[in-house]
């Protein structure tokens, strides 16, 4: 008998299958990376070495202000950790220079105080100023250009007032920008919703180059890398995590040089094979990821990758925040079904891109290929099952519902399906 713990929401569920019944377990190798100093010391040296970029300390010394572009409250970015050190290191020569930290919430609702202490802890919240992104206020906004796509670039105006941009992150497979970390920082992070919807339309959201785990030839990479360029983003600090979100190795120093070195990590430490199954049971990677139906179509997509047509994608995730946006829920749930809903979204034009329209472009997708089932104990199965996605409480009821569906097949296992990249 075989046993998995897989993440859910802030723990684990236990699941048992016999032998016979598994047919393939995919998980990334970034459990067998063993690091040799703990997590401070890693982002320590990481910014004591940076790549291509002469010390933090070193360019914040003449500086009046610094900027620091810091990830939200739905990404698992250990900013108690790597927020108190890069503080110090803008400090290290310039004790009285100005420090802003503009969280870049992309499009997604603004952190709450207590998001916020439980991201950076009590000290940085009251002592530290912190900028909430809105990304719906045009005149937070400035202009800086059109976007190699053609879009306009329109960015949080505090990079304006800054004279050093830095900004803090992780990198791990993303399901359309190849990876997150690095440029993912100024877009989506502090654009304005018009260059968001911009620079993630349909056209771009069905290009073949737009998967996990590639960057080569990848449009929404390519406008990603301009808007951080453009912005004079000077300096970035991206860690990689583990399965318990505790940082493996860190990565500081020149925006391009810096995150490719660690996009190399995780591309080695995340490449698998797929193994095909009329059942795939995966996870959103557990909380903070697996708090809405938005995010959980990451996870969904490592299910796409080895789900026969017509089979089962089952995924746990907690969903406890809903949906994660009404416009995403309605994108699918104003619809018949799943079918229509694909149909009209990938029919959008890009300047008329709507509110995470390239979530539901994605679900659609998925939906189109294989029944999905979210099992969550914790969200209204109204909800989902609006969507168009089946519902259980337990993972050994939605067992039962997928094999009324195709049978008592073998199953994959992707524990984590937000971890790994598919070779093929």
């Amino acid at each position: 008998m075989a046993h998995f713990k897989l993440p859910y929401y802030k723990g684990h569920v236990d699941f048992h299958l016999e032998d016979e019944l598994v047919n393939a377990v995919l998980v990334s190798k970034v459990e067998e990376y063993k690091p040799d100093k703990d997590e401070s010391e890693l982002v320590k040296d990481a910014l004591n070495n940076p790549i291509g970029s002469l010390p933090l300390c070193e360019l914040a010394k003449d500086k009046k202000h610094v900027v620091i572009i810091s990830s939200d409250h739905t990404r698992p970015v250990p900013s108690h950790i790597t927020m108190p050190i890069l503080l110090n290191e803008i400090r290290k020569y310039n004790k009285d220079v100005k420090i802003s930290i503009l969280v870049a919430t992309g499009m997604h609702r603004a952190s709450t105080h207590e998001e916020l202490v439980n991201k950076y802890g009590q000290k940085i919240v009251d002592e530290e100023t912190i900028v909430m992104h809105d990304a719906y206020v045009d005149s937070d906004m400035t202009f800086k250009g059109i976007l190699p796509s053609g879009g306009e670039l329109w960015i949080n105006k505090l990079v304006d007032e800054a004279d050093l941009l830095i900004s803090e992150g992780f990198i791990e497979p993303h399901f359309f920008a190849g990876f997150s970390g690095g440029r993912k920082s100024i877009l989506p992070g502090i654009a304005s919703k018009k260059t968001v919807l911009w620079n993630h339309n349909a056209r771009f959201i069905a290009n073949k180059n737009s998967r996990a785990g590639n960057l080569e030839d990848n449009p929404i990479h390519k406008d990603m890398l301009f808007a951080a360029q453009t912005a004079n983003l000077a300096f970035i600090l991206n860690v990689v995590i583990n399965s318990e979100k505790k940082i493996i190795k860190a990565f500081a120093g020149n925006l391009e040089k810096a995150h490719s070195e660690g996009c190399k990590l995780v591309k080695e430490i995340a490449m698998v094979d797929p193994v095909y199954s009329d059942i795939v049971i995966t996870t959103n990677g557990g909380y903070p990821l697996d708090q809405n139906i938005y995010q959980t179509v990451k996870g969904m997509t490592a299910g796409e990758a080895c789900v026969n047509p017509g089979g089962v994608i089952i995924i746990l995730s907690s969903c406890a925040d809903g949906t994660g946006g009404e416009f995403f829920y309605k994108l699918l749930a104003d619809e018949e079904n799943e079918h229509i809903a694909y149909q009209k979204l990938n029919d959008v034009a890009p300047e008329n891109t709507e509110f995470d329209q390239w979530e539901a472009q994605i679900l659609a997708r998925i939906l189109c290929k294989a029944n999905v089932i979210i099992v969550s104990d914790k969200c209204d199965p109204k909800i989902i099952t609006d969507m168009h996605i089946k519902h259980a409480y337990t993972l050994d009821e939605a067992l039962e519902k997928a094999r009324s569906i195709v049978g008592n097949k073998k199953i994959t296992i992707i524990p984590d399906g937000i971890s790994v990249i598919f070779s093929k």
